[in-house]
This record gives C-alpha cells, sequence and structure tokens, in this order.
C-alpha cells in the first residue's frame, strides 16, 4: 500500500499482534538463563532460556514474543477471512470486499497467469513519455495511486494551529529506504544487489534486455543525486527544522518542474493559502533533478518506482524478486512467509478498522478498557510526582509539564465512530493489483479531503487488532488498542509487580513520550510552542546528551571481515530510549503507590521489584539475523531489544536495589548515570 505523508509524529512502541487470551504464566521460569548472573548480562539472563527454546524461523528477520503474538494475530484474523468465504457476500459490503481481496491473493494460479499484464499498459505509457511537460500528470498520477517519486505530498494537522489541518510537502523518492543505502561505502554489497533486483524486475516487466543495463544505471543515478541531498533520520528527527510554512504561491515558484495547477487537479487538492515544506533543501534538489535530468532516466526512474510498488501483487517470479531482495538481502530472512498470510495482511490493511469492529466483537471484553482506564489514572499519577520532583527544572517549566500531562486525551481499545468504507470498491473481475491501486487512490482522496478542514481528534492512527500504542503530540494523546491487553503486556492472572512492569511500562512510556526531545516542542493543546525556560532547556539537552553517548557506545555489531564493526545510533534512538526510561520509572513509581507500603511476598523465589524487571524484560525477548540489526540500528528509531533492557535499567538504582547488584558489567557508576523523567 501507498504511504501518505504522516507528520503527526505518532511515537510507535512497536508493530505487532494479539495473542489468545488463555492462561499464560505471569512469569515464565524456562524463558530465564540461570548460568547468566544479573550483573553480567541481565537481558540474557532474563531471555536466554526463550531464545533457546524459540529459534529464528526461516520466513523471520527477528523472531521475538511480539512475532509470537503477531502470529496468533494472524491465525484469528485469517480465520474471519476464511468464514467469509464461505458464503457469497452481499455486493458492496464490508464482507464482499475483505472476502474478495482475501481470495485474490491467494489465487496464485490467475496471478500468475497474468504475469506482468496488470502493469504493462502503465509501464508502456512510462516508456513512451517524449516531452517535458508529460512528467507533471504522470508524477500526480504516481502520488496518486502507487508511489512518491522524488516528493511528497498530504494533509496533516498543522504544527503550530494544531485544530487545522495543513497541506505538506516532504522529500522521497529512494527506493531502498535510507540515504544511506545509496551513499556509504559499507552498503557498497547492498548496492549491487539492488542493482541485480532493478534487473530482474525490468526484465519481468518486458523491458528489452539491451535496455536493462542502461535503465538500472538511470534508477541508481536519480536515487543516488536525491539521497545526496535528503535529510538523514538524524535530521529528520528536528520537528521545529521541518516547519517551514510557504504562501502558495512563493511555493510554486520555488518549484517550478511541476505545472503545480495540473497536479493540484490529478489529486483533488483545492484552494489553500499556505503550503509546509518539511525538507526544503531535498525538495530543491528534486526539482532540479525534474528539470535537468534526461527524460530517459526519468522513464527509467518512474518505472522502476511503478514495478516495484507492485511486485508484491503480481506473480511469483515478481514477489520472489521482490522477496531475494528486501527479505533476503536486506533483512536475512530464509524464505518468504506462507501465501495465506500474505493474502491475509491486504485485506487487514485496506480495511483495517472495518476488520477491527470485528476483531473487537469476537476478542475484546468491554471490562478490560475500564481496568486499563484505572492503570493509565495510575501512571499518570506516578508521572506527576516525577515532575514534581525534579532536581534539574524550574518550577515554571514543572507547571506547564503538570498542565500538558493533565490534559492528555486517553484512547482505549477501539474509536467511538468507525471508519466507513462504502465508497471504497473492490471489484474481483480486475486484478489484484488493480484493487491495490483503488484502494490507494481512495485512501489519497480521503486525505486530500481533510485538507483546511478541523483536525478530527476522535480519529484513530491505528486500528484495534494491532498491538501497539502510541502518543500523538499535536492531539496530545495517548492510545493503546484492543489487542494489546493480552500477555505479556497485560495479563489479568498476573501479580501487580508483573503487570506494571509490562503493560504499565508501556503506558509510562507513551506518556514520556510527551515530553521526550521531540514531544516536549508541544504544548498541552498539541500546538508547537516552546514552554520551557531557557534553563530548563539547556538542562534537558545536556542530559540528553549523556544518554545519547551512552548508546552510541554500545557496538550491536562486531566488524566482520571488510565490514566495520557497527554502533547504535545514540541521536536516531533518542526519543524512544528517553521513553523507555521515562516508562520504567513511572511504572515502578505506580507499582510502589499501589503496594501502599505493603511489599508482596516473594513469588517464585523473586521478590516483586525482580518480577518487575523480569517482566519488561520479557516484552523485548527475541532472536535476531546479523542483517536485520545493521538494517535497524540504520533505519529504527528505537533501539535493538537487548538494549531496551540493559542500557536502560543501567541508569536505575531500582534495578540495581532489586538484584543486589554493586559491580560486573552491568553496573554504570552513579556519577556516569542520566535520569531525565
Amino acid at each position: 500500500m501507498k504511504k501518505l505523508l504522516i507528520l503527526s509524529s505518532v511515537f510507535l512502541l512497536m508493530a505487532a499482534g494479539p495473542n489468545n487470551a488463555s492462561k499464560v504464566p505471569a512469569i515464565d521460569l524456562a524463558n530465564l538463563d540461570p548460568s547468566v548472573a544479573p550483573n553480567a548480562d541481565f537481558y540474557q539472563y532474563a531471555t536466554g532460556g526463550w531464545q533457546q527454546r524459540n529459534p529464528l524461523k526461516p520466513e523471520f528477520s527477528r523472531y521475538g514474543s511480539f512475532d509470537i503474538l503477531r502470529e496468533n494475530n494472524e491465525i484469528r484474523i485469517n480465520d474471519l477471512f476464511a468464514a467469509m468465504t464461505e458464503t457469497k457476500a452481499e455486493t458492496g459490503s464490508v464482507e464482499q470486499k475483505i472476502s474478495d481481496l482475501y481470495k485474490m491473493g491467494l489465487d496464485s494460479a490467475r496471478l500468475n497467469a497474468e504475469g506482468a499484464a496488470p502493469i504493462r499498459p502503465m509501464v508502456e505509457r512510462i516508456l513512451a513519455v517524449d516531452d517535458r511537460a508529460e512528467l507533471t500528470p504522470l508524477i500526480a498520477e504516481f502520488h496518486r495511486t502507487v508511489a512518491n517519486p522524488f516528493f511528497s505530498i498530504g494533509v496533516e494537522a498543522d504544527l503550530m494551529n494544531s485544530d487545522r489541518n495543513a497541506l505538506y510537502a516532504s522529500q522521497s523518492g529512494l527506493m531502498m529506504g535510507d540515504r544511506d543505502y545509496y551513499l556509504d561505502e559499507e552498503n557498497a554489497p547492498k548496492r549491487e544487489a539492488y542493482k541485480t533486483y532493478l534487473g530482474r524486475i525490468f526484465a519481468l516487466a518486458g523491458i528489452p534486455e539491451a535496455e536493462i543495463e542502461a535503465a538500472v544505471a538511470s534508477v541508481l543515478e536519480i536515487e543516488t543525486a536525491l539521497a545526496e541531498k535528503n535529510w538523514s533520520s538524524v535530521q529528520l528527527r528536528d520537528i521545529a527544522a521541518q516547519y517551514n510554512p510557504m504562501k502558495k504561491a512563493d511555493f510554486e515558484k520555488s518549484y517550478d518542474a511541476i505545472d503545480w495547477a495540473t497536479y493540484y487537479e490529478t489529486l483533488g487538492i483545492g484552494d489553500f493559502e499556505t503550503i509546509i515544506v518539511t525538507t526544503p533543501s531535498a525538495l530543491a534538489n528534486a526539482n532540479e533533478l525534474m528539470k535537468n535530468t534526461p527524460l530517459e532516466k526519468v522513464r527509467y526512474y518512474l518505472a522502476a518506482e511503478y514495478i516495484n510498488s507492485a511486485a508484491s501483487y503480481l506473480s511469483d517470479a515478481f514477489g520472489d524478486a521482490s522477496f531475494e531482495f528486501f527479505g533476503r538481502t536486506m533483512s536475512g530472512r530464509q524464505e518468504q512467509k506462507p501465501r495465506w498470510k500474505r493474502a491475509m495482511a491486504v485485506p487487514n490493511s485496506v480495511l483495517s478498522e472495518a476488520v477491527g469492529e470485528m476483531y473487537v466483537a469476537k476478542y475484546f471484553p468491554e471490562k478490560d478498557k475500564e481496568r486499563m482506564l484505572g492503570i493509565v489514572k495510575n501512571l499518570q499519577t506516578a508521572l506527576s510526582q516525577h515532575i514534581a520532583a525534579l532536581d534539574w527544572m524550574s518550577d515554571e517549566t514543572k507547571a506547564k509539564a503538570q498542565e500538558k500531562l493533565a490534559a492528555f486525551t486517553v484512547k482505549i481499545g477501539y474509536p467511538d465512530k468507525w471508519k466507513d468504507y462504502t465508497t471504497l470498491t473492490v471489484d474481483p473481475q480486475k486484478s489484484y493489483w488493480e484493487n491495490v491501486v483503488a484502494a490507494n487512490v481512495w485512501y489519497t482522496a480521503d486525505n486530500i479531503a481533510e485538507l483546511g478542514k478541523p483536525v478530527d481528534r476522535a480519529k484513530w492512527h491505528m486500528p484495534p487488532q494491532m498491538v501497539n500504542a502510541y502518543y500523538n503530540p499535536t492531539t496530545n494523546e495517548i492510545c493503546f488498542p484492543a489487542a494489546i491487553l493480552q500477555p505479556p503486556f497485560y495479563n489479568p492472572d498476573a501479580d501487580d509487580a508483573v503487570n506494571y512492569g509490562a503493560i504499565g511500562v508501556v503506558i509510562g512510556h507513551e506518556m514520556t513520550h510527551g515530553f521526550d526531545d521531540q514531544g516536549r516542542n508541544f504544548d498541552k493543546d498539541g500546538n508547537m510552542n516552546n514552554w520551557w525556560t531557557e534553563a530548563d532547556a539547556e538542562s534537558f539537552k545536556a542530559k540528553t546528551a549523556i544518554l545519547v553517548k551512552q548508546f552510541d557506545a554500545i557496538e550491536v555489531l562486531p566488524a566482520q571481515g571488510d565490514q566495520p564493526a557497527i554502533h547504535a545510533n545514540g541521536s536516531l534512538s533518542l526519543g524512544e530510549n528517553i521513553a523507555d526510561q521515562g516508562g520504567l520509572r513511572v511504572a515502578y513509581t505506580a507499582m510502589k503507590n499501589a503496594q501502599a507500603g505493603v511489599e508482596p511476598k516473594p513469588i517464585d523465589n523473586f521478590t516483586a521489584a525482580q518480577r518487575f524487571y523480569l517482566a519488561y524484560a520479557t516484552l523485548w525477548a527475541q532472536n535476531i539475523r546479523d542483517e536485520e540489526i545493521a538494517r535497524l540500528t540504520k533505519q529504527d528509531v528505537h533501539s535493538l531489544g537487548k538494549w531496551r533492557v540493559d542500557a536502560t535499567v543501567r541508569n536505575l538504582q531500582t534495578f540495581y536495589d532489586a538484584f543486589g547488584i554493586q559491580d560486573g558489567a552491568m553496573f554504570l557508576p552513579e556519577d556516569e548515570r542520566v535520569i531525565i523523567w
């Protein structure tokens, strides 16, 4: 599916899926590795047994407790979809749309028989372009349907006026995702594999063999030129730098490679006064490339964007080529997911809230919503206590922080109003790819229609069937979908220490995002507004610099042959590292508040404090391939699971006290620790 421009800075914890609600041990002792001492490697001590019992499956680049939940969730949703195929649904109903999309994804015989036929008309149109004036309608059609070559346009809340939706323009156009894949010498082998992939899909799409070498070279040339000026992943975390409003006329004059009147008409963009440019230098570079790059090279670049976008919805030959590069080379996966999982994922995405409504009806007890609200309230109280006790923040800034915390909107379970998919059409007479394109068109129109309208603060940014959570700064909201109320996050059979160490930390994590290096830039109403004194802001930055340095020092992969050692990127993961630490500290305080001075008796010879930290570590139990470690370290704002545990708890005295740690590899001298929230 095409990914629209998202500027709401939704801070995801981790994408996953729910578990069955059967009885699960609060702490499974088999997960532990007693051969390792907690002061030597706490992550290995807490999860080593789990790692041994859950080896990586070939279809996974990483496999953890989250992936077990995802697999169970896939089975649940697949069962819902399979049941729909057993009866003929009314044309136009949600059931018809889901079941037909699902069946098209399963029909390998039809997909293989069609081959490249579904994409051939558009590929021929792209390669027939012989006048630069034809680029605007073509690029606009791309942005409306399948991908975002050169740049991206979309609608989100205005960061300075969070009640109103605004138009944004941003960098885009790199099929490998991160700019470093095109620029860093260490990624030269991946670039060679990428060239092989491009050659394969060009050949499958019918590009003459004599043209393929030049076609591949053209794609790399344009993407590398884009990468040279595209902002890095770390730069993209600077929200204030990305807020560059321009008057419509000035924008059109500055970026004049596009016939904007034609572009607006194609996407259905009505009148507006201001557009917000997030990456001005990158857009200026893209503008020059669109104006000056020879047309034959642009044609090949656009053809590659189109074919790549379609590959997963075509024949096995296209799907295998895509997997070989993106799955095996980039992530280290050994085999594709089975077809039923791939087929199930498409309607689950296209009609996500419709699926969510079915999911909630079958799997989400209403009583869990009330339990969650109580836990959230306890965590808010604990965070308020932490803010009040900060020794580095003035009373003036503390008061503003307390106001923001009190103004949090809390969303639990599922939206009060479900998305209406009446006008989204799924036609089984058309190809699978044509239906995916139609869904993209529908979502683009749905997004563009919000331009100039009030922000819908009741809107959800993820469906109820996803085990996930987020904080959205422009609405100052924390959201916990229904499926997150499953073990190991929330276990109704577990003691308080385990639940506070799991779901409590998740809640505290999302709350802390409101005060991390990005979220702190927004006030209680969701507007980007500096409510800090200058001295307090400097104190905050000094503390976060220590955290960055701690994570930068972590070697996530040792040097291998010609490949240098890879270190964690503390600047890229700063927001999540702040939230992990804040989540742990706030949840621990909430647990102690709930105990009201009465220490629970040990369970399985573990104290409540020990069980709290063991529960937290369990969330991040996983095995992971080296290729995925390298990829995630470059692209993911989250630290790797091991370091979300070991590097975070080393700053917390309550962790040391829990396990009696006074030395060892886990021990960090007090003068080297940092506490932020």
